[in-house]
């Protein structure tokens, strides 16, 4: 298709006249509505409409949106809990097709981005450790990646690796040099799911039901990966995080938008439909309150995503404008659902 506003009528058409019935008709539980074969069907279909992971680097089948313009066609996919899903811009592969699509050599990209890309497989990102390892504190990462033969084995535990049950491959971040609560010293590597030493203990239980490999506690042992499977440069691990940390915050937002306006509609029919004494809800004033407020959130939330996204484009880093719109946003959805 032509032009962003075409990707994005496409993209809502989509979403709910595709993915949404099944969202509903199974609460939003998407393994009991077929799980990982729901997710090949479904992006079958967005890719025969052109809808495949929209942000992909054009050369990898994509149609390569910067920040603002990913914005309306990630709400669009947003709008239903497995929407994200079907286009293939979900966490944790969106964030990953982005860091690989910037520190991922030629051969990385063709091996994991393309593949990723295509649907072909998910993926995980596996930072998270149990305490007291990196959690809100990445410093404090404990997993270690040693020299070996030529190589490195990877050792060490993770927690709430989402998406890790079922994926093609892995992004770890393990120490390669420092000490716990240092912040440099972490590495990043490439192993796919396969790779042995590579096991997942339990799901972790949450009130999600919506993403495919749950979120998961991993152990490392003794995994064996070459230099041909560091992403990036040795001990820049923390540096090569923040590359995928600004445009993620923001990706998260641009999703809970799209839920949080399904929220907002669903709200403004049933106060216009139900009936309490002696008029609609909608006619009450405290209900014209509340659904006032809820377009007050969506509005900010859109122009605090804009600001940041407008920030990421122009290739700065973002810090503080992508933490405002991330806490505001989630504050903003809990009010709004």
């Amino acid at each position: 298709m032509s032009t962003l506003a075409e990707l994005i009528t496409e993209t809502v058409e989509f979403i709910r006249t595709e993915v949404l019935p099944i969202d509903d008709a199974h609460d939003g539980d998407v393994e009991a509505a077929g799980g990982e074969n729901l997710r090949i069907r479904l992006q079958a279909k967005a890719r025969e409409r052109g809808l495949l992971t929209p942000h992909a680097p054009a050369e990898f089948g994509g149609h390569g949106l910067n920040m603002s313009d990913r914005a309306p066609v990630f709400e669009a996919a947003g709008y239903s809990l497995f929407g994200p899903m079907a286009v293939n811009v979900n966490a944790p592969d969106e964030g990953n097709l982005h860091l690989l699509a910037h520190v991922g050599t030629a051969s990385q990209r063709e091996r994991y981005l393309r593949p990723l890309a295509e649907g072909r497989h998910r993926s995980a990102f596996a930072m998270t450790e149990p305490a007291p390892g990196a959690g809100s504190d990445p410093g404090a990462l404990l997993t270690r990646a040693e020299r070996a033969d030529g190589g490195w084995l990877i050792n060490g535990r993770k927690r709430f690796i989402t998406g890790a049950d079922g994926a093609g491959f892995f992004i770890i971040m393990a120490r390669t040099s420092g000490e716990p609560d240092s912040a440099q010293g972490a590495t990043m590597f490439l192993a796919p799911a396969s790779t042995p030493g590579i096991s997942i203990d339990r799901h972790v239980n949450t009130i999600d039901r919506s993403m495919l490999g749950g979120h998961c506690e991993m152990t490392f042992t003794d995994v064996r990966v070459s230099d041909d499977d560091v992403l990036g440069e040795v001990d820049q691990g923390f540096r090569y995080a923040q590359v995928r940390l600004g445009p993620a915050r923001m990706t998260h937002v641009m999703r809970w938008t799209g839920a949080a306006q399904r929220a907002h509609e669903t709200a403004v029919a049933y106060t216009a439909g139900r009936q309490a004494f002696g008029a609609r809800l909608s006619d009450l004033g405290m209900a014209q309150q509340m659904i006032a407020d809820n377009e007050i959130d969506l509005a900010a939330t859109r122009a605090l995503l804009r600001e940041a996204c407008a920030e990421l484009d122009a290739g700065g880093r973002a810090s503080k404008a992508t933490s405002i719109a991330k806490t505001f946003a989630a504050e903003a959805l809990h009010r709004v659902t």
